[in-house]
């Protein structure tokens, strides 16, 4: 039986890796995220190696899984609000448009001496209906957006808001469970 390690602790990506039946512990990653570009597929996969190498450094799973997500529009990386009124700029610029959901996923294998590392990053494009100031302010205020990049979570009250997307429902939840299980079966 493997030991597999989960460097997140987002409660997201917990129930999408329980869902499909992986046994897993957490163990949050606690450094600093420091991203060192600005291009968005480069950053969060920088951001879920630094959280996997993290974690693996100090633990002893076989399989540790490092990830991370962000939202970005007009090639601005657009991370979780400082405050509601960072949240209601975030809505803004996402509201009557398509921006693009990216999640990094870096994971370490090891088997005794040998270590492996896959990292890939899955993008989602998400097309939102326009939105009217109240809409925004009233979502902003039921407080949902504020532990979410983007400002949104896809899976609760912003929902009524999206139109549609291209790719990954559940890389917009915040992990690639079918890449994932894809990428490491290789």
């Amino acid at each position: 039986m493997r030991n597999i390690i989960l460097a997140s602790g987002s409660p997201r990506r917990k129930e999408l890796l329980a869902q499909v039946g992986i046994s897993f512990e957490i163990v949050k990653a606690e450094g600093e995220e420091i991203i060192n570009t600005t291009v968005p597929e480069e950053a969060v996969k920088e951001l879920s190696r630094q959280k996997a190498r993290e974690v693996a450094a100090r633990t002893d799973g076989d399989v540790v899984i490092g990830a991370d997500t962000v939202v970005a529009a007009d090639h601005e990386i657009l991370g979780k609000p400082k405050d509601q009124e960072d949240a209601v700029r975030m809505i803004r610029m996402l509201q009557g448009r398509t921006h693009q959901v990216l999640t990094g996923v870096t994971v370490i294998l090891r088997d005794g001496v040998r270590k492996k590392e896959i990292c890939f990053a899955e993008t989602t494009h998400v097309h939102v209906y326009p939105m009217t100031e109240e809409q925004i302010r009233d979502y902003v205020a039921s407080g949902e957006p504020m532990d979410k990049a983007g400002s949104y979570g896809i899976q609760g009250k912003a929902a009524v808001f999206i139109k549609g997307i291209e790719g990954d429902y559940y890389n917009v939840v915040g992990f690639p469970i079918a890449r994932f299980l894809q990428e490491i079966t290789k």
